[in-house]
């Protein structure tokens, strides 16, 4: 034996009361056993009749090994033992696992040699007695540090999940609150539109995921006059529906009184600013279409300015003049405009969602696209017009 293996020896708490000569010899009757980094040098469970001292390298004891509940106990170095336990528990059971850190080399004692030296040194039996309390002081306070540690995911797993609940159920909410709205818009939109000799009319809608800010009608009015209106509330969800709903049947009944859209536009405006005690508002056009003279006047409350697609293929946008959205203030500025709508000539009134609407690299349709579309269109009817401007949106 070295004089290495001698001083690590002499620092086994163990073994300090027992003679310096005696102890060597000890050491030398002793068998060397090596183990490679992840060996065990028993498992917990296993029958045990050994103790090991640790002479080179590092052991770990640990509890649940190769499972997810594996628990570290403590690590040992040179002048350490393990594996006491089982020469104590009177079936011999081994009370944890014992795995190899680092590449290590222990000595060996056997339950013969053990009790050998037990008698014939039984003041070895209280060294024995205060290092096992040592290390119960030490086993229960990692047990308690483990299970503070545990406790503290298991509580963060808790508010993680009663985040989640909270999320699900909001996330439910607004499904419920979108799905409302979505009833409310479709229950404005009309379900035919009117279908005449000189003209037809078509009509499309998609809605945005939050659902309720735009909406159009196409009506009969006295005297072969057809109104027709688009309209984009500035905002979406339930509130901006019910304001739409609101502005629609305002609209409706104004234009019954057979006056003129300028006049539909500023009398809505008077009532919505009257009633209205939040910061919504609405963009309109809404215009009257003869049928005898193919007039078509229009009032413009902010909304975007139509298109209109010619039969050669050219595609103007309206000249307009300044206007203001319905429900800022009163008085308002309206833009008026009249148009004769020539034979085979199309009028596109939208909102825009079209021009804005983007691909899925986010870039938008944009104005210039759609005038694009449009000069391809000149031999489709208005709803034909109407369902390819979609589908190539959505596409």
């Amino acid at each position: 034996m070295t004089n290495i293996d001698q001083t690590v020896f002499l620092k086994i708490p163990l073994f300090n009361k027992m003679p310096k000569l005696d102890l060597f010899q000890l050491v030398n009757e002793l068998p060397v056993q090596e183990y490679k980094r992840g060996d065990y040098l028993f498992r917990e469970g296993e029958h045990g009749d050994s103790l090991y001292v640790v002479r080179d390298g590092k052991v770990e004891i640990i509890l649940a090994a190769d499972t997810p509940d594996e628990m570290l106990l403590r690590a040992c170095g040179p002048g350490e033992y393990v594996g006491e336990m089982s020469l104590m528990m009177p079936k011999g059971t081994r009370t944890a696992s014992v795995r190899a850190r680092d590449d290590s080399v222990v000595w060996m004692m056997t339950r013969e040699k053990f009790n050998q030296t037990l008698q014939k040194y039984p003041q070895l039996a209280y060294s024995m007695v205060e290092i096992m309390s040592e290390r119960l002081d030490s086993s229960n306070e990692a047990a308690f540090n483990d299970l503070v540690a545990k406790n503290h995911a298991l509580q963060k797993a808790y508010d993680e999940l009663k985040e989640a609940q909270s999320q699900i159920i909001e996330k439910e909410r607004l499904e419920r609150e979108l799905q409302v709205a979505a009833d409310i818009q479709l229950s404005i939109l009309p379900d035919v539109l009117p279908d005449t000799e000189e003209f037809s009319f078509g009509a499309r809608i998609l809605p945005a995921r939050q659902v309720g800010g735009d909406f159009y009608d196409v009506f009969q009015l006295k005297d072969d006059r057809i109104g027709v209106l688009i309209g984009d509330v500035a905002d979406k969800g339930v509130p901006s529906a019910l304001f739409m709903a609101r502005a629609h049947a305002l609209i409706m009944a104004e234009a019954d009184i057979a006056i003129t859209a300028t006049e539909v536009m500023q009398l809505v405006n008077s009532h919505i600013t009257r009633l209205q005690k939040s910061t919504q508002f609405v963009t309109v056009l809404y215009g009257i279409l003869d049928l005898k003279t193919r007039l078509f006047s229009y009032a413009r409350a902010g909304h975007e300015p139509p298109l209109l697609l010619h039969p050669d293929g050219s595609v103007e946008r309206i000249p307009h003049s300044p206007g203001m959205a319905i429900g800022l203030w009163d008085p308002i500025t309206i833009d008026e405009k009249e148009i004769t709508l020539a034979s085979g000539d199309t009028l596109i009134m939208y909102t825009d969602g079209m021009t804005d609407c983007r691909s899925p690299e986010g870039e938008a349709f944009g104005l210039d696209r759609i005038k694009n579309l449009l000069s391809e269109l000149t031999k489709l009817n208005a709803q034909q017009v109407s369902d390819k401007l979609l589908e190539t949106l959505q596409g």
